[in-house]
């Protein structure tokens, strides 16, 4: 797996939605608090070197689900919310990639490296990082700008977030993506390289 980044990397924000706060429907235990201000700080990094960058939201269809697009919840968390006139891609299933253009899109801006944060790490983090790679696209996840929940087990054991979240990013480790740290990946960061036509 090659770990320097290229050209012009695109980062996929994943489902950072403020449904995902509403402690009582997704069982409670999160980890990784600080997963929303590490990925407003890469954030604003792509916004300063004007790379191509993604807000992907989840539409779920779930009546009871807090992300549904009736619901307060839907929206994007403040701390990365778009500004006028980036990109925001809805679909109602795990990866970014299906019921979307996004594929389209980073093809036609001739990107072939993905920067993945965002929520859950265990479910559609690594969904979408793991089609990004099957797709043929150097893929990156940014293990403190990703967060999971606690999970029951088969046989009713309880598995912590932080060992969901460890399992889920080894599970991606250099079969599906490099992962990193938010400082690990902004020290590797290109000179920008202008988009293609201009």
């Amino acid at each position: 797996m090659e770990n320097g980044l290229q050209g012009r990397p695109a980062l996929l924000l994943v489902d950072i939605q403020k449904g995902f706060r509403e402690k009582d429907y997704y069982g409670g235990e999160r980890n990784n608090p600080r997963a929303e201000q590490q990925a407003r700080q890469l954030l604003e990094h792509w916004r300063r070197q004007e790379w191509p960058l993604f807000h992907i939201r989840y539409s779920s269809r779930n009546p009871g689900s807090p992300l549904r697009p009736d619901q307060p919840g839907f929206a994007f968390m403040d701390e990365v919310a778009p500004l006028p006139g980036e990109p925001v891609l809805v679909r109602s299933v795990n990866s970014a990639f299906i019921g979307t253009d996004l594929q389209a899109r980073l093809d036609a801006q001739g990107i072939d490296t993905v920067v993945v944060i965002g929520i859950a790490t265990e479910h559609c983090v690594s969904t979408t990082t793991r089609m990004a790679a099957n797709l043929g696209y150097r893929t990156f996840v940014i293990a403190d700008a990703t967060a999971a929940f606690n999970k029951i087990g088969i046989n009713g054991e309880r598995m912590s977030a932080e060992l969901v979240h460890q399992v889920s990013l080894a599970t991606l480790q250099g079969e599906f993506a490099t992962v990193l740290t938010t400082q690990e990946l902004l020290s590797r960061m290109p000179a920008p390289v202008p988009a293609p036509g201009n």
